[in-house]
């Protein structure tokens, strides 16, 4: 399958790890014209917190690598890849799934939703049917919240491909939903894209960041503010490793 994929977007290294030189529409646009070499590949949505991960776990390392696309999805990866590449942008996770609903290009495509709780799940496939009518949903289930076995993930694709599903949206969080699209590569004729907490930013649950904020690279201080005793530590440790890593790189190029 890895024959067929148009090689046209390119990858930049941030702090060792590729991430795709690309922007929304630039992304939205390979989707559509170059969707059947999509099937059973997956993308990686790439933020500061999986990318400084990458770069301290190999065996994650090879699974950002490894997808069809791995977008910058984090403000400071555009900023610091457009240096290379102008055109780059943010591409969310919420963002990404907004544009592909919409665009009619892509209105023959169906999709999957996995992942989060069962109420969760359900309240974003009511915003879903609410927003876009003429959505395609093949299917959806929640998450079972521990490791799928073998023969789980076997189950699970039998069922994917069953319901004719062309994207399916994975939302287990990072570094988990990353890893399960790794080693469901191949497996399912779907295109895989882990989005996080994207399904329960569509589903109104969790408020977004204002777009000023986004822009700003602020976002993750929108979230501290949101859950600051879940998130305090992991903001911390992660953009201060981030910033060190990236100071560093600049040094070794100088």
């Amino acid at each position: 399958m890895d024959s067929k994929i148009n090689t046209e977007i390119e990858r930049v290294e941030i702090i060792g790890v590729p991430i795709s030189a690309t922007n929304m529409d630039e992304c939205v646009d390979f989707l559509v014209s170059n969707f059947e070499a999509a099937r059973g590949e997956y993308i990686c949505v790439s933020n500061v917190h999986t990318t400084v991960m990458a770069h301290d776990d190999p065996c994650y390392k090879t699974v950002q690598s490894s997808s069809i696309l791995s977008l910058p999805d984090g403000k400071p990866l555009s900023v610091l890849g457009s240096k290379a590449f102008p055109k780059m942008g943010r591409v969310t996770g919420p963002d990404l799934m907004r544009e592909l609903f919409e665009d009619e290009r892509a209105s023959a495509f169906s999709h999957y939703f996995y992942g989060n709780t069962k109420e969760n799940l359900d309240a974003l496939i009511r915003k879903l049917e609410g927003s876009y009518p003429s959505l395609k949903i093949a299917g959806y289930e929640p998450s079972i919240f521990r490791p799928l076995t073998e023969a789980e993930e076997n189950e699970l694709c039998s069922r994917i491909d069953a319901s004719h599903a062309d994207f399916v949206w994975v939302g287990l969080g990072a570094p988990r939903q990353e890893n399960l699209c790794f080693k469901l590569k191949g497996r399912t004729n779907s295109c895989m894209i882990g989005v996080g907490g994207a399904f329960n930013i569509l589903a109104g649950i969790t408020p977004e960041a204002p777009r000023w904020m986004q822009d700003l690279s602020l976002e993750w201080l929108y979230r501290l503010i949101q859950e600051p005793k879940r998130l305090f530590k992991r903001y911390f440790v992660t953009n201060t490793k981030f910033i060190l890593y990236v100071m560093a790189s600049k040094m070794r190029k100088a």
